[in-house]
């Protein structure tokens, strides 16, 4: 009753005091009261708002703590005394005073046990170990477990590092019983519709609104969060890793006219690849098709051309694609392309100019020769941009003891510098706007540009790992890849094969119940091949 806008008005009309909510109608007021009001309340609630309270466990001699800070002020300020001198002895006054009365710290200092204790002159305090329990999947290996710890340190946090299948358990259980010790987990997106599906977690929707008032995360990573529901977000984007696209800078010579690496489409790219082998003498572009070639089909090709990936598998769209890689694309890839597995090789042997690849698989090529090499986002396709980042959520399960705490540290976590600090430590990309990348290693500042470009594009459409498959993820992978190989390099018929594929891929999600997972809309039961 007291916290309704209504009765806070009341209160503040007849006594003075200021609300602490939101949405009290300011009109019936006095002016000046109506005019301090609005003040009062955008104090409270700025994104940056640090209480300091009044003074507590002080007692009588509570006028000795002002006289203190009035000393430093005036004696430097007023009278020009050395700063280092007066911050020195006021600084063991104010111990003095927290020994004597035994007075513990007080917002905004952390909590501590016994007196309050003034860091020495010129230190700031150690950050007080914050009642946030954080269990991650990620950073499990001692030596990545060290440089996360070293970033938590900093906001006074610490995790623990688990496996997915105890930690899933452990939240389902903490559910069921409808008590819980843990207060955040971070994890792959995967593992967040089983927690969805016994719901386990809280709906963060209200968060991502509060984080957005400070910052710009990725909008297609927050509609992954979102699990295919209008409004209840599971998870708020932490960070992300992705494939994107390398290019010689002599290829840019090449680039048919009007078009740029930002506005490229995938008719573009071929366009360009034929000129690249039309007017240097032989092919420039290469494609891993030895290494992660499964993902550039599930991520790329199918998502960008069909707006799916398993729905649309078959669809005129997909002929549409097959029938456009084996004329049009294939023909302009370097035929070795056959044989690569990592693209860093090819471009620093100047063998290929323009390639694609994860992350992980470039960067040796922008570390060695930064001034030679740019990165760029994937083309879109008549359906988008389709691109798949592997990404890592972080959610709070419905029994999170102290949800607010629990908010702070994804706040923490999502902050530019803190995104900067994971990648330029653990390699993992920011999903916010905003990250300064100069301190970066030049290879990870060049890929970081264009890792940011593919997941903020207008048209970015996110296709995810695949989810719910098991141990038989790899045979979606090689469905994928039949599909390619059969019409683009054997030269099969475009129809026979995506029947038959599809009706692999068909018995693939009945038989491990798979559900759809994006870009393709959610589905009830095991996700279906569109006729």
């Amino acid at each position: 009753f007291l916290t309704r806008p209504d009765v806070q008005a009341a209160v503040l009309k007849s006594l003075g005091f200021f609300p602490v909510v939101s949405g009290v109608d300011f009109s019936g007021l006095p002016e000046g009261v109506a005019i301090e009001a609005g003040a009062v309340e955008a104090q409270a609630t700025a994104p940056d708002a640090i209480p300091a309270l009044l003074p507590v466990g002080l007692g009588e001699r509570g006028g000795e703590i002002n006289q203190i800070f009035r000393n430093a002020f005036d004696r430097i300020v007023l009278e020009g005394e050395d700063i280092s001198a007066v911050l020195d002895e006021e600084g063991d006054n104010l111990q003095a005073l927290m020994n004597e009365t035994g007075a513990p710290c007080w917002a905004p200092d952390p909590p501590s046990e016994g007196p309050c204790p003034v860091a020495p002159l010129g230190e700031a305090p150690a950050a007080a170990m914050k009642e946030v329990v954080f269990f991650s999947t990620q950073f499990a290996p001692i030596e990545e477990q060290e440089k996360f710890r070293a970033i938590l340190a900093e906001g006074g946090y610490d995790f623990t590092a688990t496996e997915e299948g105890p930690l899933l358990d452990q939240v389902i259980a903490a559910a069921k019983a409808g008590k819980g010790e843990i207060g955040v987990i971070g994890a792959l997106h995967g593992s967040f519709p089983p927690l969805a599906r016994e719901n386990a977690l809280m709906n963060l929707i209200d968060l991502a609104d509060d984080l957005l008032q400070t910052r710009e995360l990725a909008p297609a990573f927050l509609e992954t969060g979102l699990l295919g529901t209008e409004d209840f977000l599971y998870y708020i984007p932490w960070m992300q890793a992705t494939y994107i696209m390398a290019a010689n800078k002599q290829a840019l010579d090449y680039l048919p006219e009007g078009v740029t690496l930002e506005n490229m489409t995938w008719d573009d790219f071929a366009a360009w690849c034929q000129n690249l082998l039309d007017e240097t003498g032989g092919p420039k572009c290469g494609l891993p098709h030895a290494g992660l070639f499964h993902r550039f089909l599930e991520g790329y090709m199918w998502p960008s051309f069909t707006g799916g990936m398993v729905t649309n598998f078959q669809s005129d769209d997909a002929k549409a694609m097959l029938e456009w890689a084996r004329d049009v694309l294939w023909p302009t890839i370097h035929p070795q392309s056959i044989n690569y597995e990592f693209m860093q090789e090819p471009l620093l042997s100047d063998e290929v100019w323009v390639a694609f690849d994860h992350t992980a698989r470039l960067i040796e090529a922008f570390n060695q020769k930064p001034e030679d090499f740019v990165a760029f986002a994937a083309p879109s396709g008549p359906q988008g941009k389709g691109f798949m980042p592997v990404i890592v959520g972080l959610g709070i399960p419905s029994t999170a003891p102290d949800p607010d705490a629990s908010a702070g540290l994804i706040e923490f976590l999502t902050r530019p510098d803190v995104q900067a600090a994971v990648l330029k430590s653990l390699g993992f990309f920011p999903v916010v706007s905003g990250v300064d990348f100069s301190d970066l290693p030049e290879g990870v500042a060049i890929e970081a540009g264009a890792v940011e470009a593919q997941a903020t594009a207008p048209d970015a459409l996110p296709a995810l790992l695949p989810v719910g498959l098991g141990e038989r993820g790899g045979e979606i992978n090689q469905i994928f890849r039949n599909a390619f190989d059969r019409v683009v390099l054997e030269g099969e018929d475009i129809d026979t094969v995506l029947s038959e594929e599809a009706a692999n891929l068909q018995a693939l999600m009945n038989e491990t119940g798979a559900p759809c997972w994006a870009p393709d809309p959610p589905s009830e039961g095991p996700c279906q091949v569109n006729p």
